[in-house]
């Protein structure tokens, strides 16, 4: 069970958003790239990082701050990315740049086609995020749900070539309310794919029901909000999952 410390970037801090609300946001650290490096440092094997003005603006706003950070442990860890990536270059100069995976959301709802060639071009380094409420997708940093079904979509997107899909539960995120358990392993018994878990986690309990459905396809989970107010301390949290799961 991978847990993946989740640096959110809006010009060029660490925050964390409470549902995605560009309004409340808490800075956590002025240097994203020391941050990074410090959730390696405790046993992270894998950084999520989000350009949240980029995903506001469509396309990339905090690129200097991403690539300091890949300099900083890109070489150690794989880093993935998402926020405003909506054309093919701009994955190209990422990868390029030390990138593992570029997570496409929006533009993977709004655009298959675009998703389509940047699994042709890029295969093996594409992760779409499915961001989602009451099964239904949604889109636009969460302002607007579609009538898509998560399942559907993780079945169509699975076709196209994705390595994975990140499932946020966005009633949740930011919250502390506990995973969605349920409607991930739904969506992980649907697909052939590795499913993330996102939104909510909260606390060890958590971590315990997460390593119990593993077998399913989770193959692990973002940590946001609890390891930055310390509810939950990663580096515990990452040995129990060891422990656990092995």
């Amino acid at each position: 069970m991978l847990l993946i410390p989740a640096i959110d970037l809006k010009d060029g801090h660490c925050v964390r958003l409470i549902q995605g609300d560009m309004d409340q946001s808490t800075i956590f650290s002025e240097d994203p790239a020391a941050m990074a490096r410090s959730w390696v440092n405790k046993g992270a094997r894998r950084l999520h990082l989000v350009d949240l003005n980029g995903a506001f603006a469509g396309k990339p706003k905090n690129e200097a701050a991403i690539r300091r950070i890949l300099a900083e442990v890109g070489n150690e860890v794989d880093v993935q990315l998402g926020g405003g990536i909506r054309d093919l270059d701009t994955i190209e100069r990422y990868l390029d740049a030390g990138l593992r995976y570029v997570i496409i959301g929006t533009a993977a709802v709004k655009n298959p086609g675009f998703l389509q060639d940047a699994c042709t071009a890029f295969g093996g380094h594409i992760i779409v995020g499915l961001d989602a409420k009451d099964g239904k997708v949604a889109t636009d940093g969460w302002s607007k749900l579609t009538g898509h079904e998560v399942v559907d979509l993780g079945k169509k997107f699975q076709d196209y070539g994705v390595e994975s899909i990140i499932y946020t539960d966005i009633g949740r995120d930011g919250m502390l309310s506990g995973i969605n358990i349920e409607a991930t392993v739904r969506l992980a018994q649907a697909l052939t794919i590795p499913v993330i878990a996102s939104g909510g986690l909260s606390n060890m309990a958590d971590i315990d029901a997460l390593c119990s459905v593993e077998d399913e396809g989770v193959q692990g989970v973002i940590c946001g909000r609890s390891i930055y107010s310390g509810d939950l301390d990663f580096e515990a949290a990452q040995t129990r999952a060891d422990e656990l799961n092995g």
